[in-house]
């Protein structure tokens, strides 16, 4: 579990920082794909085989040819539902943050996933303690939404006063009647921002603000504080039902298989939702190529080949989520998916990325801070009465 916290943590980091330096969203999310999917087969041929097979364990080779796929369905629904989410995300870190919207997406599925899986896994975590730490998740997304409106007040103060005559686009995006150092520097068009270009200004004032947006490639400065908040609220609804089918997927609670076929292992049932995963983000993205959201700029299939700036960061965000994903379901198996859900304290790790890489809340107002504070130590406590209520799952 400790391994999934931290991968869990670590790959929306490493999407944040592609989309800053001006990578298309779309080309990132084509390679996540790739090794999200790569790190599922593994997991499925070397865990999935080990040990002998017996008749309620059988081994992943085994189980593809059994007569299961009312569960096969259940799992490929979650790859589906989280495959949107993870989709969802990529564009709501441009407009929330790092840190907030993992903050608020992860108490998002325990708010709503965790109570489900509760009642799927016949009760077997202490309800007093697990619903105690759902209602701190359900007060640090109320937090959450207060940072990220107060933020954006604070971002609106420090440029109406930049000396750079900021002033937001009609469509968002800025308008500077001085020139921004870089700004009409020669563009790559894959790149999104001039080869040579970097931010010298310091993290939190207007000026690094002005750079990282004629940078990176989602402009959201000017944008509806609202738009941001429904993108991580739509994520975090997907998010928080593909544990409860994976769950159904693995468990049968609702006895859709019939007499005597064993039910999906957690290596197999993974191995075909990240299947349905993959295909949902190859196809949407490949759309999302010639007919993007967001004012992203147009690219192509061939461009998106023809891209091998930041590749190799992409490429290994799909491992971590994919590997992240996969000890989250085998530590559910084993306890309860539930208590399983504790890792959602995955955006502890993504708030040390946001502050540590990208400087987020610098120069913030006190009160952005004490609200960011307050919601910090509410996801804390809620985290661990989470990991309080646990129990142990009946093998029989």
């Amino acid at each position: 579990m400790c391994a999934s916290l931290l991968f869990l943590g670590t790959w929306p980091a490493v999407l944040t920082l592609l989309e800053r330096r001006g990578r298309l969203p779309q080309h990132t999310y084509l390679d996540y794909s790739i090794t999200n999917l790569l790190a599922a087969v593994f997991i499925a041929l070397t865990f999935g085989q080990l040990g002998e097979a017996r008749n309620n364990m059988p081994n992943f080779f085994t189980q593809l040819s059994q007569d299961n796929w009312p569960s096969v369905l259940f799992a490929m629904a979650g790859g589906v539902v989280l495959s949107i989410g993870n989709l969802s995300t990529q564009y709501a870190l441009a407009y929330v943050g790092l840190s907030l919207t993992e903050v608020i997406s992860s108490s998002m599925v325990v708010v709503i996933g965790t109570t489900v899986n509760y009642f799927l896994d016949k009760r077997i975590n202490r309800a007093e303690i697990l619903f105690t730490g759902v209602a701190c998740f359900l007060a640090a997304v109320i937090l959450g939404s207060s940072v990220h409106a107060s933020n954006a007040v604070d971002n609106e103060q420090k440029l109406s006063g930049s000396t750079n005559s900021y002033k937001l686009g009609k469509t968002g995006g800025t308008e500077t009647g001085k020139q921004v150092k870089g700004k009409d520097a020669p563009r790559d068009m894959e790149d999104g921002a001039s080869v040579d270009y970097a931010t010298k200004a310091e993290a939190g004032t207007a000026e690094y603000l002005i750079e990282l947006e004629e940078r990176r490639s989602i402009k959201v400065l000017g944008s509806s504080t609202y738009i941001g908040l429904g993108i991580v609220f739509f994520s975090g609804v997907c998010f928080s039902l593909f544990s409860p089918a994976f769950n159904l997927a693995t468990n049968d609670q609702w006895h859709t298989l019939k007499d005597g076929v064993p039910h999906l292992v957690v290596y197999t049932a993974f191995f075909y939702f990240s299947i349905s995963c993959f295909v949902i983000g190859i196809g949407l993205n490949i759309l999302f190529l010639y007919r993007p959201m967001a004012g992203v700029p147009k690219s192509s299939l061939k461009a998106y080949l023809n891209d091998w700036k930041g590749r190799q960061w992409a490429l290994l965000a799909g491992f971590l989520c994919g590997f992240g994903n996969g000890f989250q379901f085998m530590g559910g198996q084993a306890s309860g998916y539930a208590a399983a859900d504790a890792v959602q304290a995955l955006p502890l790790v993504s708030t040390f990325w946001g502050i540590l890489l990208f400087g987020e809340y610098r120069k913030s107002s006190k009160k952005t801070y004490t609200l960011l504070v307050f919601m910090l130590l509410m996801f804390i406590a809620a985290v661990a009465t989470l990991m309080a209520s646990s129990g142990h799952r009946n093998a029989k």
